[in-house]
């Protein structure tokens, strides 16, 4: 469960790993002049896709999670995110840091020491946003790159647009239709991925 509990914390979010028989892709590219300020406040992790075998496994028993983003004083954010977890909902904070251009953060996994970058690849900041997660290969994580795309939402039910607009973005991110879920509600804590790997 150790592998499990490091895999999800690369998601909020993530910030999930394994083998899916795709090349590479670019990272994709940052959200224009992204605000910080405007990305603050509470979202649901509707949507995820990610080349692990752990979630293409688990992926039919996930359930949507709630995100609240928060500044910190380096001008990065706390990602807090509630979950369902032996039907009672618990709480977990991610820190993540500034990594760049405004738009790009990273963390460290605290088992396997890999850094993870987060990217805000495209938001309104009103109804969505789309992130990319990435982690260079680690011999503990059995040699693959870890890639991960999520759906934050502002709302619990987003719109068909939105939704087809993730399937694209993570289609053009080497995803297959297999690999792309949205998450089904759960009220205020959620079994979602992230909250599952946190928490083992």
């Amino acid at each position: 469960m150790a592998a499990s509990h490091t895999l999800w914390m690369g998601l909020v979010l993530l910030g999930v790993l394994g083998v899916l028989q795709t090349r590479a892709q670019a990272q994709p590219s940052l959200q224009p002049n992204f605000q910080q300020d405007k990305f603050l406040g509470r979202w649901f992790t509707s949507g995820l896709a990610s080349n692990s075998s752990w979630f293409r496994e688990k992926k039919k028993v996930l359930s949507m999670c709630t995100s609240v983003v928060a500044p910190t004083a380096d001008g990065g954010f706390n990602l807090t995110s509630t979950f369902l977890r032996k039907d009672q909902c618990e709480t977990r904070t991610l820190l993540l840091q500034p990594a760049g251009p405004p738009g790009c953060y990273s963390y460290t996994s605290p088992h396997w020491g890999m850094v993870h970058e987060v990217s805000v690849v495209e938001t309104d900041y009103e109804e969505y946003a789309l992130l990319y997660t990435h982690a260079e290969s680690t011999k503990g994580l059995g040699g693959q790159d870890f890639r991960m795309a999520t759906l934050y939402s502002r709302v619990q039910s987003p719109r068909p647009e939105v939704k087809e607009k993730f399937s694209t973005f993570a289609k053009a991110q080497g995803f297959t239709e297999d690999a792309i879920v949205f998450l089904p509600q759960t009220g205020e804590g959620g079994t979602n991925l992230m909250g599952r790997l946190r928490s083992d």
